[in-house]
């Protein structure tokens, strides 16, 4: 059986009805830059999230240097984040003229290890970027309580985070309330690239916060610094959404948490086929965190020589990510190997395995049992 590790067909082939004629009325109004149907988007996703402001912008990198920006962090200032995230969470920060610090990952999750945060703050650190890697919400409450107790901002890497769930310890929910990625902070940023969960026909992205003078310094940021047009108050960047985007996200948004609960399903499947299997690693799936299972990632030895039997065998993988940030050339000089040893390590071992709502109960038998034996 030939799996591929993404169908962007079979997804569209589901909502095609839907999805034809929300980007026909785009075309119709010639609303191509931001407009009515990005405004729509804007609304429906700020309330999907549970927060007051949602400001769609260009993609995923872009949100969070424009959080960056419109919090005053640059030249001289510090963000903490993961090294073992994708390139973009360091990229933000450094295209925000501020410096990228690391922290190691923990190695049963693969999110940022918490305990190492103190360490790693010094008086020119003015924010914490936690990314929810895979999906899984990072530990909000540590980051959190670490951020509250040095006067620090936090903003979400929610970019693979669409729906995923965080017990919520948060004034104004009551106990044992879940709250989902994208409001546990005082911001966050989204990625709408087209893997996504929720993924437009295109780059796009969004910012999310409860912070209306923030909220408001954003929508000024990436429309040139315009308040109103031809007015340009501050320096910003052209990073609207496109209309067609705002359209299409509009008409996925509806299908998301159907998506995502199907996503789920084939993980639990993944797992209860996989585990007890001492040649595959599996991550931990936290009790008090719902994951949108973005990704399906396991750890194994000789990885690129499965992953070429998986192949052979009609099967796509990925990898997530091979090489750590602080050992990218880009940042040649900043950091060493050895650094931030167990996201080398795990860089060395993960296998992202198909993973999209649109698979088959076969398919992930299929997956699973052709991955046993290859190992």
């Amino acid at each position: 059986m030939s799996i591929p590790f993404l169908d962007l067909a079979a997804q569209y082939r589901s909502i095609k009805q839907e999805i034809d004629p929300a980007i026909q009325s785009v075309i119709d109004s010639c609303a191509f830059a931001s407009g009515p149907a990005v405004e729509k988007f804007e609304r429906e996703f700020a309330a999907y999230c549970g927060v007051s402001h949602c400001i769609g912008v260009g993609n995923g990198t872009s949100a969070i240097e424009l959080i960056l920006r419109a919090y005053g962090i640059g030249a001289g200032d510090e963000v903490i984040t993961v090294a073992n995230s994708f390139f973009a969470s360091a990229e933000a920060i450094s295209l925000a003229n501020a410096t990228p610090i690391l922290v190691d990952c923990c190695e049963n999750d693969a999110l940022m290890d918490t305990t190492k945060l103190e360490a790693a703050i010094t008086k020119k650190t003015k924010a914490i970027l936690p990314v929810h890697l895979y999906g899984q919400c990072a530990d909000m409450d540590a980051i959190n309580a670490v951020a509250i107790k040095h006067n620090l901002l936090v903003i979400e890497d929610a970019c693979q985070a669409h729906g995923a769930l965080y017990k919520a310890k948060k004034e104004g929910l009551p106990t044992g309330a879940s709250a989902k990625a994208g409001s546990l902070a005082d911001a966050a940023a989204f990625s709408f690239y087209p893997g996504k969960n929720l993924g437009a026909y295109g780059e796009a992205g969004a910012v999310t916060t409860n912070d209306e003078a923030i909220a408001k310094k954003i929508r000024m940021l990436r429309d040139h610094g315009m308040s109103e047009k031809y007015k340009h108050q501050i320096v910003g960047r052209n990073e609207r959404m496109d209309g067609i985007q705002g359209a299409v996200l509009s008409v996925k948004l509806k299908h998301l948490d159907a998506w995502n609960t199907a996503r789920r399903t084939h993980a639990k499947l993944y797992r209860e086929l996989l585990e007890g299997n001492p040649k595959i690693g599996l991550f931990t799936e936290h009790e008090d965190r719902c994951q949108n299972y973005h990704l399906f990632v396991v750890r194994v030895q000789n990885r690129d020589t499965l992953q070429t039997k998986l192949k052979e065998k009609g099967i796509q993988s990925g990898i997530h990510y091979p090489i750590p940030i602080h050992l990218q050339e880009a940042y040649a000089g900043k950091w060493k190997k050895g650094d931030f040893p167990i996201a080398e390590k795990l860089a060395g071992e993960i296998l992202s395995l198909p993973m999209y709502a649109e698979m088959t109960t076969e398919m992930v038998r299929e997956v699973s049992e052709t991955l046993k034996a290859c190992v």
